[in-house]
């Protein structure tokens, strides 16, 4: 049986033109569709060391910076402007106090912010969490930490500028950095409380959290957390000169070197900032009031008996010295104005302004045998710039408040 060949098709067909696009727009073109947006996530922080572990490392050093760095500010703070209540409390010794408290101040400020830093660095990632919010004790801890991260930064940066003496803000730096010393230390407590739990699981190479790291991840936590400290060393060792002496020769990063200055002690404000010239000392006297007022010419004040006494000067910039000063003692003076047994003291000086032209001192210092109106420093006449003709230098004292140019002493 044999079938049928099958029709012929014919020619085929011509294809059906098909019209051009109309050309699309730039925005239609950028215009990303909606399916791929839902997929969008905040990028993903896959890189060793962003961990609990490395954060809980650091913190215990940034901690323990901040506790001495804070403790140490209270008492500059408190010796600079004492509450009424305790203005006789303040002790006039160990004569070294101040310098050794203001000088870790500084040390560990500067050391903070090293560790700041890289505290930072391994917790950065957190911020882009995802939700950013996933309730109200989350977002409340989230806004107790940017509370903390911006008080923190705010407080060592204007420190670091104050050492400097610069003050590109138009806020009072001391009013503050003594407030935002109490927003650090209070949000730092809170942190902590809230983040015990975490804190406690990572603390040490034997707590449980830390044992469910990747054991690779050892040696280059290792190797981070030695170059913190390396940093840390190497910014102490340069900047700490400034106080310790022992260490003058490696300031190199310090704002002041001990040795430099007129008589080989620094300065920070010298005789023409302060408004005070030869002219204005032409006429100069020192008057005591008290019980029994007296003044007296430079040759009768260099006439009374002298005392000598050994002290450092520490600024709150960090910088100290200790020099060899010669003068009368205060003391005296205030007892030859009949001045009662624990009589405070007023100091005026002769600059035309400043926060610090007039100072107090509580009985302490002013009874103290070794609180001078310095005359001399390293056996020479004081310089115009160290205060000539006559400054107070007292132990345990902040060098703001050791008055140069002296024209008036008020018993209290």
């Amino acid at each position: 049986m044999t079938s049928d060949p099958p029709p012929d098709p014919g020619p085929p067909a011509s294809p059906r033109p098909v019209p051009p696009a109309p050309p699309r727009s730039l925005r239609s073109r950028l215009r990303v569709p909606v399916p791929v947006l839902a997929a969008v996530r905040p990028p993903v922080f896959a890189g060793r060391l962003h961990d609990a572990r490395t954060a809980t490392a650091v913190g215990r050093w940034l901690g323990a910076a901040v506790a001495v760095c804070f403790l140490t500010g209270l008492i500059s703070h408190y010796l600079q402007h004492p509450p009424p209540w305790a203005a006789d409390a303040l002790p006039s010794r160990p004569v070294w106090g101040y310098r050794l408290t203001q000088g870790l101040h500084v040390a560990t400020g500067l050391a903070a912010i090293v560790l700041l830093l890289v505290k930072l660095w391994a917790v950065y990632p957190r911020l882009f969490l995802w939700p950013p919010l996933r309730g109200v004790r989350h977002a409340l801890e989230r806004l107790s930490v940017a509370v903390l991260v911006a008080a923190a930064v705010m407080e060592v940066f204007t420190g670091l500028l104050n050492i400097v003496q610069w003050y590109p803000w138009p806020f009072g730096f001391i009013q503050t950095h003594f407030a935002l010393a109490w927003v650090v230390a209070g949000s730092l407590l809170l942190h902590v409380a809230v983040k015990a739990p975490e804190i406690r699981a990572h603390w040490s190479r034997s707590s449980p959290g830390t044992r469910q790291l990747a054991p690779e991840d050892g040696p280059d936590r290792r190797s981070l957390l030695l170059g913190a400290g390396a940093a840390v060393g190497a910014v102490t060792a340069t900047t700490v000169g400034q106080a310790f002496t022992p260490l003058a020769a490696l300031d190199l990063l310090g704002p002041r070197h001990p040795g430099h200055g007129p008589q080989g002690l620094p300065v920070n404000r010298t005789a023409a900032a302060a408004g005070v010239g030869p002219e204005r000392l032409r006429d100069w006297r020192l008057e005591v009031r008290g019980p029994l007022p007296y003044s007296l010419t430079l040759p009768q004040l260099r006439a009374l008996p002298r005392a000598g006494a050994r002290l450092p000067i520490a600024c709150v910039e960090g910088w100290s010295k200790e020099a060899r000063w010669s003068g009368v003692r205060v003391r005296d003076l205030l007892a030859r104005a009949g001045a009662p047994p624990g009589a405070g003291l007023r100091v005026t000086s002769l600059e035309t302004g400043g926060a610090y032209r007039v100072t107090e001192m509580g009985r302490d210092y002013a009874e103290d045998p070794l609180t001078l109106l310095a005359l001399e420093l390293g056996g020479q006449e004081l310089s115009l710039d160290h205060g000539y003709p006559a400054r107070i230098i007292a132990p345990n004292r902040p060098g703001v408040l050791q008055t140069k140019w002296v024209t008036l002493l008020e018993v209290l």
